[in-house]
């Protein structure tokens, strides 16, 4: 379902100032997004600024070159956060995600908008433009630039093509589709390479990060037959190995390597005490129905939630959802 840009259009000709953010621990579709639409905006002449509740992870870092993602709190205060015409919301549609940055918006009279790719949505009091069959709101983002006739520059393209590999598992999720690669075939013609890209996202690991996935995978367990996996990350493997929480991007989608495995989660443990549970499927189970009794969402295939501790506790109630998933079928 392609989205009415008009609405977007209008408030873009009459307002100057936008402010930018997404959700908590952003991925690369959440940064891409930001910095394509930020890159977008700047060719309309407008001024723009994004605040973010968590940093960049380092292994993203390469997607804003230009140091424009600021954190909320250390480099931005909320006076500032405030102090703008538009705050667009990109790649979530909860205030839960927003963290401390959603707290500061509920304060503002200045105009909402959400573009976003995921079922799961609050009344933000924004303009919502949301296609939950879009495989990333990278693609959406794109889709707004061809609308406006905007150019592909180096770094809003190289923002895109991040967005939409990631969150497509590099082209290998059913949410990938033709109009997928067209996409990349346009942002191939623009000058991005994959091979490049590629090497970027998935090569340049830290050896604490390795240790991270070994220790990880090693505790790997199956439960329902063998089709469910499942692990689980603590507090102490971060101080053990040198990694960083970013380090566990994509480790849940390792389970679903194993031969058999039809839907995974991992948990991981929290600095505040909280469990952060990551679910997957490459079947017909639909996770975001488990992620939604526990608070969270996304999509069928992929979604997560925030569960109290002990991870204990957490382990005990997202393993029993899991395998009710499966007696359900």
């Amino acid at each position: 379902m392609k989205i009415d840009w008009t609405p977007l259009r209008e408030i873009i000709a009459g307002k100057k100032r936008f402010v930018l953010t997404t959700h908590v621990r952003p991925d690369a579709d959440a940064i891409g997004s930001e910095i394509a639409m930020a890159g977008l905006l700047e060719q309309l002449g407008k001024e723009v600024r994004i605040v973010n509740a968590s940093p960049v992870p380092p292994r993203l870092e390469f997607i804003d070159p230009e140091k424009k993602c600021l954190q909320l709190g250390t480099q931005v205060n909320e006076a500032e956060a405030l102090d703008t015409d538009v705050h667009m919301i990109l790649d979530t549609s909860a205030w839960g995600q927003l963290a401390e940055v959603g707290r500061v918006f509920k304060k503002t009279a200045a105009v909402k908008v959400v573009i976003d790719h995921h079922v799961f949505a609050e009344d933000l009091g924004a303009l919502n433009l949301k296609d939950t069959d879009a495989e990333a709101t990278g693609a959406l983002v794109f889709q707004f630039a061809q609308e406006m006739k905007l150019a592909i520059t180096p770094t809003i393209g190289t923002a895109i093509f991040a967005a939409i590999a990631t969150d497509t598992g590099w082209f290998r999720f059913p949410s990938t589709t033709s109009e997928t690669m067209r996409t990349i075939a346009s942002l191939i013609d623009f000058g991005i390479l994959p091979a490049v890209l590629y090497r970027q996202l998935y090569e340049h690991c830290t050896l604490s990060r390795i240790k991270l996935a070994g220790r990880v995978l090693t505790r790997m367990m199956l439960d329902s037959g063998g089709k469910l996996g499942w692990t689980y990350v603590t507090l102490v493997d971060y101080r053990e190995t040198g990694a960083l929480p970013a380090d566990t991007e994509d480790l849940v989608n390792e389970c679903l390597t194993v031969e058999g495995v039809e839907a995974a989660f991992i948990l991981i443990e929290q600095s505040n005490g909280n469990i952060k549970a990551s679910l997957r499927s490459r079947s017909h189970l639909d996770v975001s129905q488990i992620a939604g009794t526990f608070g969270g969402g996304g999509h069928k295939q992929a979604a997560g939630a925030i569960l109290p501790g002990p991870l204990a506790d957490a382990q005990a109630k997202i393993l029993a959802a899991m395998k009710a998933l499966f007696n359900e079928t």
